[in-house]
Protein backbone atom coordinates (compact mmCIF):
# COMPACT_ATOMS: atom_id res chain seq x y z
CA UNK A 1 0.00 0.00 0.00
CA UNK A 2 1.45 3.20 -0.86
CA UNK A 3 -0.15 6.48 0.73
CA UNK A 4 0.62 9.82 -0.82
CA UNK A 5 -0.35 13.13 0.51
CA UNK A 6 -1.41 15.03 -2.78
CA UNK A 7 -2.85 18.60 -0.51
CA UNK A 8 -1.64 19.18 3.03
CA UNK A 9 -3.62 22.90 3.46
CA UNK A 10 -6.73 23.66 4.39
CA UNK A 11 -9.44 26.33 3.45
CA UNK A 12 -6.50 29.39 3.75
CA UNK A 13 -4.81 29.84 -0.05
CA UNK A 14 -1.34 28.55 0.02
CA UNK A 15 1.69 29.08 -2.14
CA UNK A 16 3.05 25.56 -1.00
CA UNK A 17 -0.55 23.65 0.04
CA UNK A 18 -2.94 22.76 -1.79
CA UNK A 19 -6.63 21.71 -0.56
CA UNK A 20 -7.00 18.73 1.21
CA UNK A 21 -6.45 15.27 -0.83
CA UNK A 22 -4.52 11.85 -0.11
CA UNK A 23 -4.17 9.46 -2.43
CA UNK A 24 -4.03 5.36 -1.29
CA UNK A 25 -3.05 2.80 -4.31
CA UNK A 26 -2.62 -0.69 -2.84
CA UNK A 27 -3.29 -3.79 -5.11
CA UNK A 28 -5.76 -2.90 -7.60
CA UNK A 29 -7.52 0.21 -6.24
CA UNK A 30 -6.82 3.66 -6.85
CA UNK A 31 -8.39 5.87 -4.27
CA UNK A 32 -8.79 9.30 -3.46
CA UNK A 33 -9.67 10.63 -0.07
CA UNK A 34 -11.34 14.02 -0.49
CA UNK A 35 -10.53 16.20 -3.35
CA UNK A 36 -10.40 19.75 -2.27
CA UNK A 37 -9.35 22.53 -4.73
CA UNK A 38 -6.19 22.19 -6.57
CA UNK A 39 -5.91 18.42 -5.83
CA UNK A 40 -6.54 17.39 -9.60
CA UNK A 41 -3.40 19.59 -10.82
CA UNK A 42 -1.20 18.46 -8.06
CA UNK A 43 -2.17 14.53 -8.77
CA UNK A 44 -0.92 15.64 -12.34
CA UNK A 45 2.36 17.69 -11.13
CA UNK A 46 3.32 14.41 -9.01
CA UNK A 47 2.94 11.94 -11.20
CA UNK A 48 -0.04 10.51 -10.03
CA UNK A 49 -2.31 9.02 -12.28
CA UNK A 50 -5.68 11.03 -11.65
CA UNK A 51 -7.49 9.11 -15.28
CA UNK A 52 -7.35 5.79 -12.76
CA UNK A 53 -8.81 6.63 -10.15
CA UNK A 54 -10.97 3.62 -9.28
CA UNK A 55 -12.54 5.05 -5.99
CA UNK A 56 -13.53 8.79 -4.65
CA UNK A 57 -13.99 9.14 -0.54
CA UNK A 58 -15.44 12.33 1.12
CA UNK A 59 -14.90 12.81 4.97
CA UNK A 60 -17.24 15.70 4.80
CA UNK A 61 -19.10 18.27 2.92
CA UNK A 62 -16.77 21.38 3.30
CA UNK A 63 -15.74 22.84 0.12
CA UNK A 64 -11.90 22.52 0.87
CA UNK A 65 -12.81 19.10 0.68
CA UNK A 66 -14.87 18.49 -2.25
CA UNK A 67 -14.50 21.24 -4.87
CA UNK A 68 -12.15 19.60 -7.18
CA UNK A 69 -15.26 17.22 -7.69
CA UNK A 70 -16.41 18.74 -10.94
CA UNK A 71 -13.08 19.49 -12.07
CA UNK A 72 -12.36 15.52 -11.86
CA UNK A 73 -15.51 14.88 -13.84
CA UNK A 74 -14.71 17.25 -16.56
CA UNK A 75 -11.18 15.92 -17.15
CA UNK A 76 -12.09 12.88 -17.38
CA UNK A 77 -14.41 13.29 -19.79
CA UNK A 78 -13.09 16.18 -22.02
CA UNK A 79 -9.46 16.09 -21.09
CA UNK A 80 -8.18 12.94 -22.38
CA UNK A 81 -8.97 10.66 -25.49
CA UNK A 82 -10.71 8.33 -25.42
CA UNK A 83 -13.11 9.52 -22.65
CA UNK A 84 -13.11 7.57 -19.43
CA UNK A 85 -15.20 4.56 -19.43
CA UNK A 86 -14.12 2.46 -16.66
CA UNK A 87 -16.88 2.62 -13.63
CA UNK A 88 -16.19 4.83 -10.73
CA UNK A 89 -17.12 4.57 -7.17
CA UNK A 90 -17.94 7.30 -4.78
CA UNK A 91 -18.38 6.71 -1.13
CA UNK A 92 -18.66 8.80 2.08
CA UNK A 93 -21.44 9.71 4.82
CA UNK A 94 -25.05 9.63 4.63
CA UNK A 95 -25.76 12.71 2.09
CA UNK A 96 -22.95 12.37 -0.29
CA UNK A 97 -25.47 11.60 -2.84
CA UNK A 98 -27.44 14.16 -2.60
CA UNK A 99 -23.99 16.53 -1.94
CA UNK A 100 -22.38 15.03 -4.96
CA UNK A 101 -25.38 15.74 -7.50
CA UNK A 102 -25.54 19.52 -6.10
CA UNK A 103 -21.62 20.31 -6.58
CA UNK A 104 -21.38 18.92 -9.91
CA UNK A 105 -24.84 20.58 -10.78
CA UNK A 106 -23.72 23.96 -9.84
CA UNK A 107 -20.97 23.64 -12.13
CA UNK A 108 -22.64 22.39 -14.52
CA UNK A 109 -21.74 19.02 -14.35
CA UNK A 110 -24.26 16.19 -14.71
CA UNK A 111 -22.49 12.88 -13.37
CA UNK A 112 -25.41 10.82 -14.37
CA UNK A 113 -24.51 11.49 -18.31
CA UNK A 114 -20.35 11.22 -18.25
CA UNK A 115 -20.63 8.22 -20.18
CA UNK A 116 -19.05 5.85 -17.48
CA UNK A 117 -20.45 3.84 -14.40
CA UNK A 118 -20.74 5.87 -11.38
CA UNK A 119 -22.03 4.16 -8.01
CA UNK A 120 -22.32 6.24 -4.82
CA UNK A 121 -22.23 4.16 -1.45
CA UNK A 122 -23.25 6.15 1.58
CA UNK A 123 -21.31 4.37 4.42
CA UNK A 124 -22.75 2.47 7.82
CA UNK A 125 -19.88 3.37 10.50
CA UNK A 126 -18.02 0.24 11.24
CA UNK A 127 -18.96 -1.54 8.44
CA UNK A 128 -16.17 -2.98 6.32
CA UNK A 129 -16.72 -1.85 2.84
CA UNK A 130 -14.51 -4.31 -0.04
CA UNK A 131 -13.21 -1.67 -2.66
CA UNK A 132 -11.53 -4.97 -4.13
CA UNK A 133 -10.89 -8.78 -3.42
CA UNK A 134 -7.68 -7.18 -1.27
CA UNK A 135 -8.59 -3.99 -0.30
CA UNK A 136 -11.42 -2.57 2.34
CA UNK A 137 -12.28 0.62 3.71
CA UNK A 138 -13.93 1.58 7.32
CA UNK A 139 -15.49 4.76 8.61
CA UNK A 140 -15.89 5.96 11.80
CA UNK A 141 -17.87 8.93 12.99
CA UNK A 142 -15.51 12.04 13.98
CA UNK A 143 -16.33 15.39 15.82
CA UNK A 144 -16.21 17.71 13.60
CA UNK A 145 -19.43 18.30 11.11
CA UNK A 146 -22.69 16.20 11.69
CA UNK A 147 -21.65 13.90 9.36
CA UNK A 148 -17.94 13.92 9.61
CA UNK A 149 -16.31 10.35 9.29
CA UNK A 150 -12.56 9.31 9.46
CA UNK A 151 -11.28 5.81 7.24
CA UNK A 152 -9.55 2.91 7.76
CA UNK A 153 -7.80 1.19 4.47
CA UNK A 154 -6.83 -2.11 5.09
CA UNK A 155 -4.50 -4.27 2.64
CA UNK A 156 -2.12 -7.41 3.45
CA UNK A 157 -2.27 -7.09 6.58
CA UNK A 158 -1.72 -3.05 6.86
CA UNK A 159 -3.97 -0.66 7.95
CA UNK A 160 -3.84 3.25 7.36
CA UNK A 161 -6.17 5.94 9.16
CA UNK A 162 -7.09 9.13 7.47
CA UNK A 163 -8.65 11.24 9.84
CA UNK A 164 -10.30 13.91 7.88
CA UNK A 165 -11.56 17.10 9.93
CA UNK A 166 -12.04 16.29 14.14
CA UNK A 167 -11.88 17.94 16.87
CA UNK A 168 -9.99 16.19 20.53
CA UNK A 169 -11.70 12.46 20.15
CA UNK A 170 -10.02 9.80 22.63
CA UNK A 171 -13.04 7.27 21.05
CA UNK A 172 -10.90 7.96 17.27
CA UNK A 173 -7.64 7.46 19.03
CA UNK A 174 -9.17 4.12 20.35
CA UNK A 175 -10.56 2.79 17.29
CA UNK A 176 -6.87 4.22 14.72
CA UNK A 177 -4.73 2.11 17.79
CA UNK A 178 -2.06 0.32 16.77
CA UNK A 179 -2.21 1.04 12.74
CA UNK A 180 0.49 1.17 10.57
CA UNK A 181 0.39 4.96 9.26
CA UNK A 182 -2.42 7.46 10.61
CA UNK A 183 -2.67 11.05 8.25
CA UNK A 184 -4.44 12.96 11.10
CA UNK A 185 -5.55 17.06 10.84
CA UNK A 186 -3.33 19.57 12.84
CA UNK A 187 -5.00 22.73 11.68
CA UNK A 188 -3.86 25.20 14.02
CA UNK A 189 -1.51 26.47 17.18
CA UNK A 190 -2.83 26.51 20.33
CA UNK A 191 -3.25 30.52 20.51
CA UNK A 192 -5.46 30.14 17.96
CA UNK A 193 -7.51 27.00 18.84
CA UNK A 194 -11.60 26.01 17.56
CA UNK A 195 -13.45 23.43 18.92
CA UNK A 196 -13.51 21.70 15.70
CA UNK A 197 -10.37 21.17 14.99
CA UNK A 198 -6.69 19.99 16.58
CA UNK A 199 -3.77 21.52 17.94
CA UNK A 200 -0.34 20.04 17.76
CA UNK A 201 -0.76 19.66 21.42
CA UNK A 202 -4.04 17.83 20.56
CA UNK A 203 -2.44 15.83 18.04
CA UNK A 204 0.55 14.55 20.58
CA UNK A 205 -2.18 13.56 23.19
CA UNK A 206 -4.31 11.64 20.02
CA UNK A 207 -1.35 10.09 19.09
CA UNK A 208 -0.23 8.76 22.14
CA UNK A 209 -3.21 6.88 22.82
CA UNK A 210 -3.61 5.65 19.55
CA UNK A 211 0.57 4.30 19.27
CA UNK A 212 0.74 4.51 15.10
CA UNK A 213 3.94 3.00 14.02
CA UNK A 214 4.21 6.70 11.86
CA UNK A 215 2.37 9.45 12.42
CA UNK A 216 1.67 11.99 9.56
CA UNK A 217 0.04 15.46 10.05
CA UNK A 218 -1.80 17.61 7.22
CA UNK A 219 -4.44 20.03 7.01
CA UNK A 220 -1.99 22.86 7.73
CA UNK A 221 -3.44 26.53 8.35
CA UNK A 222 -0.31 28.82 7.17
CA UNK A 223 -0.20 30.04 11.07
CA UNK A 224 1.93 26.87 11.74
CA UNK A 225 4.31 26.97 9.40
CA UNK A 226 7.36 27.95 10.89
CA UNK A 227 6.50 26.69 13.98
CA UNK A 228 8.34 23.51 15.43
CA UNK A 229 4.99 20.83 15.28
CA UNK A 230 6.69 17.84 15.59
CA UNK A 231 8.57 18.93 18.60
CA UNK A 232 5.41 20.11 20.45
CA UNK A 233 3.86 16.31 19.31
CA UNK A 234 6.81 14.88 20.51
CA UNK A 235 6.49 16.21 24.54
CA UNK A 236 3.67 13.73 24.16
CA UNK A 237 4.42 10.75 21.65
CA UNK A 238 7.69 9.25 21.48
CA UNK A 239 6.81 7.58 17.96
CA UNK A 240 8.11 8.99 14.47
CA UNK A 241 6.19 12.26 13.08
CA UNK A 242 6.65 13.91 10.28
CA UNK A 243 5.31 17.19 8.78
CA UNK A 244 2.99 16.61 5.75
CA UNK A 245 3.25 18.40 2.68
CA UNK A 246 2.38 18.31 -0.64
CA UNK A 247 3.84 15.38 -2.41
CA UNK A 248 4.85 13.43 0.94
CA UNK A 249 4.60 9.77 0.18
CA UNK A 250 5.00 5.97 2.45
CA UNK A 251 5.12 2.68 1.65
CA UNK A 252 3.72 0.02 3.75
Amino acid sequence: MQVTIVGSGAAAPSATRVQAGVYVSAADVRLLVDCGSGVAHRMAGLGLDWSGITHLALTHFHADHLSDLATLFVAWRYGQLPPRSAPLQVLGPPGTIERVRAVCAALGVDASTYGFPITTIELRPGVAVPLSHEVSLTATKVPHTPESVAYCLTHAGRRAVISGDLSYDEAFADWARDVDLLVIECSLPAAMAVPTHLTPDEVGRLAARARPQRLVCTHLYPPLEGTDLAGEIARHFGGSVTVGYDGWTATL
